[in-house]
């Protein structure tokens, strides 16, 4: 099996792709992951969608939305950044935006005059430093090893993400016709197409009168007009149980006017790197 991820290589986004598949390939981005799998291009890809400090992944959330495509998989992994660079001084620290904004105190307390670069992954901030010995990267810690004529960058500090907790989910996607109905959690995309008061309150009781758990529920922009949203909902139960299933039914007739996409059950993975 061949799975794609967020590259290039030393990414989060590869790390936890490991515990799926050996063959690893890489895109520039989590619409162009989504879209590779819909496309049949490869079997599985692992895009992050939610952090503990920073919250959710908007990109991840939205290519969901639009692919043809299935959760099956859910991976969660510490995430440990390191400050790695050339030399003591630089100018700029280079990373994800997301890991930026996961270091921000730390970075705002020692470097608070470092210029701040967002590029494509932690792993592409890394190749930055190892160019330019002007810029830090941010990444994980084994990043810093070169490969074979690479230069190899010195650990500055580690642990410099701003809680101890940090960890990343991240969710295994396949082919739309790899829907499963198995696992102990669930998603599902909703658009209502309609808005008036009590809506939501309508959604969450289909799920409490069952006795479902809800552990997200967050709203994104549909794209079709200003203050028009869709909702992207997991909870703790599988689709297999009669509970799960009418508290859907109930949503279904609920955006009887709008759509439910069905993204699947699955089970949890914890994986430390």
């Amino acid at each position: 099996m061949q799975a794609v991820t967020l590259g290039p290589a030393g990414t989060y986004s590869h790390r936890a792709a490991r515990a799926v598949a050996d063959d690893v390939a890489f895109r520039e981005s989590v619409t162009a992951i989504v879209d590779a799998v819909a496309g049949g291009e490869y079997e599985r890809g692992v895009v992050p969608v939610e952090n503990s400090i920073e919250g959710s992944v908007a990109e991840s959330l939205d290519a969901l939305t639009e692919a043809d495509v299935s959760v099956v998989r859910e991976i969660v992994t510490p995430i440990r950044h390191a400050l790695l660079a050339q030399a003591e001084t630089f100018e700029t620290v280079a990373s994800h935006s997301q890991a930026l904004a996961q270091c921000r105190d730390y970075l705002q307390r020692e470097y608070p005059d470092a210029r701040r670069e967002a590029v494509a992954s932690t792993a592409r901030g890394v190749e930055r430093a190892r160019e330019d010995p002007s810029v830090a990267g941010i990444g994980h810690p084994a990043n810093a090893a070169g490969d074979g004529d690479e230069v190899e960058l010195r650990v500055l500090a580690e642990d410099v993400q701003d809680r101890s907790s940090n960890a990343t989910r991240f969710l295994v996607v396949a082919p739309g016709d790899e829907r499963t109905e198995a696992g102990g959690k669930s998603s599902v995309v909703v658009y209502p197409g309609a808005n008036y008061p009590g809506l939501l309150l309508e959604l969450l009781e289909a799920f409490a009168e069952r006795d479902v758990n809800l552990s997200r529920i967050e709203s994104r922009p549909s794209g079709e007009r200003l203050g028009d949203y869709l909702f992207h909902i997991d909870f703790e139960a599988g689709l297999y149980e009669q509970r799960a299933r009418a508290a859907l039914a109930d949503v279904e007739e609920i955006a009887s006017n709008g759509w439910v996409r069905v993204l699947g059950s699955y089970d949890t993975e914890h994986v430390v790197y």
